[in-house]
């Protein structure tokens, strides 16, 4: 659909990196396990070191569509809360101060290291977890009664973009996100 993107992940010591460096982890890297990315060295390229992120947002070149993924340290796996709190108090900021967020960008933050197994609807499992959305086309505070799994933020970016749907992206059970985005005047997200 001709959206840009780059992934960029913490820790990881080169572009395209296959394998796991603690802290950082190739599980937490999805790109890296698609041969159509990984074997095709103009997209593995896309798959970058965290430490890129600073001079992609000062040089304002972010792409369309960004994943972060903190090292295990700074997602909490490995360490306290109170450090990935620094982190985000880190880089939220900045994210948030970029001109791609301030152009109606969203910023999706999930936090996946919750307790318990029980799920929230059919096609979640392993617990219950926030997701904050944040953006300048959301509604304010809002805290919505709906429960999501990751296939509803997966949905609600295709939907979004119009691409078609993905797996279970793609289930009549799940539900994309839109209860947060304001209505414009023309009633679309």
């Amino acid at each position: 659909k001709g959206h840009s993107w780059k992934a960029y992940m913490e820790s990881m010591p080169e572009p395209c990196f296959v394998g796991s460096n603690p802290p950082y982890a190739q599980k937490h890297n999805p790109f890296i396990y698609y041969d159509n990315i990984r074997n095709d060295p103009t997209r593995c390229a896309k798959i970058v070191p965290f430490t890129q992120l600073a001079a992609d947002l000062q040089a304002n070149t972010l792409p369309d569509f960004v994943w972060i993924t903190p090292n295990m340290c700074n997602d909490t796996h490995d360490c306290p809360i109170a450090t990935g709190d620094q982190w985000l108090q880190t880089w939220v900021p900045k994210i948030l101060a970029s001109p791609a967020w301030k152009n109606n960008g969203v910023l999706f933050i999930t936090y996946d290291e919750g307790a318990g197994n029980k799920g929230c609807c059919q096609l979640a499992a392993g617990g219950q977890i926030v997701t904050l959305v944040i953006s300048p086309l959301v509604q304010p505070g809002f805290k919505s009664a709906t429960p999501y799994n990751h296939y509803s933020l997966l949905r609600t970016i295709e939907e979004a973009w119009g691409l078609p749907l993905l797996g279970n992206a793609g289930c009549p059970c799940t539900k994309p996100l839109s209860d947060f985005f304001v209505k414009t005047k023309a009633g679309k997200s």
